[in-house]
């Protein structure tokens, strides 16, 4: 069996920066442990499946562990894929998720808009656990439906945080997302994510649909500029609609070819 196989560098518009994605292409689904084997196989923060529908694509992200329930790095990966290697030709595609519903994506100007769920955050105390989680002590914390968030005073807190990755995989969450306010941007984070194979993901999408919400408030203001503060960095700009937040990248192929299987 031959399947198509694109790596694509997300929310940079340079190679080597960004967060990388594979990106394949389905008739159908395989089975869902061929689908994590090739995940792990790839090693990357994510791997994107789709298979078309009557009305858009079904898509599927996994890590090399685990399934996950929302990728945006690697959505916005696949629209890439769609619109400049796969001859998509309509203004929107419609994605359809299993477990995170309707999405959808569109190019406008130079960039890819990717319209996903709002998250659902509520405030928590900051406990030991908490504490111990980083090198830093945050002075606020929230949880959403599958990452704690932890506020810092500052961005120099961000970029020398580090985590405590082994009591991050203990707890019962996806990962870890840490954040302030920026210097050049409206704010900054990073996320860690042992707990699903994924110890520092370059630049997370679906992060950002915790922390838009949070710093739309704390700013007063919807349309946000946000910088992931990883080794390899990457851009994402933000603004939060009724209920759902769009977040915009762009994006640069690396490599595509044939996985043979």
């Amino acid at each position: 069996m031959k399947i198509r196989i694109y790596q694509v560098d997300a929310f940079t518009d340079k190679v080597f920066q960004g967060n990388p994605a594979a990106v394949c292409p389905l008739t159908e689904w395989l089975d869902e442990k061929i689908l994590l084997k090739i995940a792990a196989e790839n090693n990357l923060s994510e791997t994107a499946f789709y298979v078309p529908t009557n009305d858009g694509f079904e898509i599927r992200w996994f890590t090399p562990s685990t399934e996950v329930d929302l990728c945006g790095h690697a959505t916005l990966a696949t629209a890439y894929v769609l619109y400049h290697q796969e001859n998509y030709k309509r203004e929107e595609i419609e994605f359809y998720s299993p477990r995170s519903g309707r999405l959808t994506a569109r190019i406008k100007e130079n960039k890819f808009i990717l319209n996903f769920p709002v998250d659902d955050i509520q405030e928590v105390s900051i406990g030991e656990t908490l504490v111990s989680l980083t090198n830093k002590k945050p002075i606020a914390a929230f949880k959403g439906n599958s990452d704690y968030m932890l506020v810092f005073e500052d961005e120099e807190d961000i970029q020398t945080m580090v985590p405590n990755l082994k009591i991050i995989a203990q707890q019962n969450i996806r990962g870890l997302i840490v954040t302030a306010a920026g210097k050049n941007h409206d704010f900054v984070s990073r996320f860690f994510g042992p707990g699903v194979g994924v110890d520092e993901d370059p630049v997370c999408g679906s992060a950002h649909t915790t922390l838009t919400p949070f710093w739309a408030t704390q700013l007063d203001k919807k349309k946000l500029n946000a910088y992931q503060l990883s080794k390899r960095g990457g851009e994402v700009f933000c603004q939060l609609l009724d209920g759902r937040v769009e977040l915009g990248g762009q994006a640069v192929l690396y490599l595509k070819g044939e996985i043979e299987i």
